[in-house]
């Protein structure tokens, strides 16, 4: 039975001879053409356009990125609505990144955690978070829930 097993027609493309006489049609030069330095191992010169000026220096530089910068870790109401109703998270016990961490929301507690407004929340949440979006604070509000901000 296990003997008589194949692949499917096509599911396994053989690979290209070359170098393997004249009359394969892909012998002598193996399909690279003539001497020269793209016949060689190793060719590629990333961005080298033959002398021509490179697109990547033609182009020019624009912006820099901001050393200043917090990155967040951002969730939705939505997503913690969602949690609510299925059992994942307790509306009644206070909702911190630890929290997230501990039900897999998020890897890292070390992140600063960023409450975003996409969706409606319905039960009275108490979220304690770096940073809350003027929607988000207002939804949560609307819903007789806390948004304690984290001094950082």
């Amino acid at each position: 039975m296990l003997s008589n097993l194949k692949d499917n027609f096509g599911a396994r493309k053989t690979s290209r001879r070359v170098g393997r006489g004249i009359g394969s049609g892909r012998g002598k030069t193996s399909s690279r053409g003539g001497k020269g330095q793209t016949a060689r191992s190793g060719v590629s010169i990333k961005g080298f356009e033959g002398g021509q000026m490179p697109l990547c220096r033609r182009l020019p530089k624009k912006g820099f990125v901001s050393l200043k910068k917090r990155i967040f870790f951002s969730i939705n109401l939505d997503r913690i609505q969602n949690a609510i109703e299925s059992g994942i998270l307790d509306s009644k016990n206070r909702i911190t990144i630890d929290v997230l961490v501990d039900k897999g929301f998020c890897k890292k507690a070390t992140i600063p955690l960023k409450v975003l407004g996409r969706g409606t929340i319905s039960h009275p949440v108490h979220i304690v978070a770096d940073a809350f979006s003027v929607q988000a604070k207002f939804k949560i509000g609307e819903a007789k829930g806390t948004c304690t901000l984290v001094s950082s």
